[in-house]
């Protein structure tokens, strides 16, 4: 079963569109890596939400590892007022097997 990854990210006050920009920058790049099924920004009024699916848990440490997210860091330095909450998730399917599910 994939790996589902939720990471958090708090802008600085008025910094969102820079952490929207920087994420512009790399998505594509982390798109093309190995694994790589999902990888979703959202946005709500204050934060910043990446939502992921990778094949594997290898998939997803060479991903962490790679200069793709490397890139990012660098980019969303001045950006962000702290380290970015990362979850990776266990899925609990329930009800229907496709509504129930991140697939």
């Amino acid at each position: 079963m994939s790996v589902v990854v939720v990471a958090v990210i708090t802008p600085l006050d008025g910094h969102i569109q820079n952490v929207v920009d920087a994420f512009a920058i790399v998505s594509p790049k982390v798109h093309a890596e190995a694994g790589c099924e999902l990888y979703a920004l959202h946005l709500d009024a204050e934060k910043v939400i990446m939502v992921e699916r990778w094949t594997t848990a290898a998939d997803l440490a060479a991903h962490a590892a790679g200069a793709p997210i490397g890139e990012l860091n660098a980019l969303l330095a001045d950006h962000v007022a702290g380290p970015t909450d990362v979850s990776v998730l266990e899925n609990v399917p329930l009800g229907d097997p496709v509504a129930g599910t991140i697939q």
